[in-house]
């Protein structure tokens, strides 16, 4: 079985939207693309790159597939397009007329039945990236099994989360985190179970025990 990675950049507040540049969603007049830029070190660079060395394919919604496929198939496998470029890319859209950066497999009607089929192949793991509308099909599905967060220092008020209304409450465990220079989290979670409630309040006594003196 397969396992749905989302890799995600986040602001402090839970905005995924346009991290990297102008242009790139200005849906809803959002104002504050590329604001990601100025917090990249080297060793962000570092956790990326062993973030995707290992073999892994895409999953990606329409506007992520169409920036990816204008850029990386022009980048060398010494540059690092290798991974991207090998990789199967799952893209869902009921727009798209096909995806021609190769590999490609166009997903296009019963997108939860087909993604949880997809899974249960064998097969390397699914990185999710970008992809805001989708995700929010992945998470209310219950489809996502680790979550790859690098959470900003900074707060931009409004824009697309990560996690919207329909997010399926759902207890997380927190497998790894590392810090930038620049104060960025670097934080893994992986699914575990449900949430387990509890409550900090003092027991209360019956009016039985104060009489019993219990």
């Amino acid at each position: 079985m397969r396992k749905i990675v989302v890799s995600t950049f986040l602001s402090l507040d839970g905005v995924m939207q346009a991290p990297g540049g102008r242009g790139e969603d200005p849906a809803d007049g959002f104002d504050q693309e590329g604001w990601s830029v100025n917090y990249w070190d080297d060793r962000m660079g570092e956790f990326m790159t062993d973030f995707m060395t290992p073999p892994f394919d895409l999953l990606l919604g329409r506007r992520t597939y169409d920036i990816f496929a204008a850029y990386w198939p022009h980048v060398s496998d010494a540059d690092g397009g290798g991974p991207l470029n090998s990789a199967t890319k799952y893209v869902v859209s009921t727009t798209l007329a096909s995806a021609d950066w190769p590999p490609s497999v166009l997903i296009d009607e019963d997108v939860v039945g087909q993604i949880a089929r997809i899974k249960q192949e064998d097969g390397p793991d699914l990185q999710v990236h970008g992809s805001s509308v989708l995700l929010q099909t992945l998470i209310a599905n219950d489809l996502v099994d680790e979550y790859h967060l690098l959470i900003f220092p900074l707060l931009l008020g409004r824009g697309k989360r990560l996690f919207g209304e329909g997010t399926v409450p759902a207890g997380l465990c927190l497998v790894d985190c590392q810090t930038s220079t620049t104060g960025v989290i670097v934080a893994t979670y992986e699914r575990a179970g449900d949430i387990k409630l509890g409550t900090f309040a003092l027991d209360q006594a019956t009016a039985a025990d104060v009489e019993s003196g219990g």
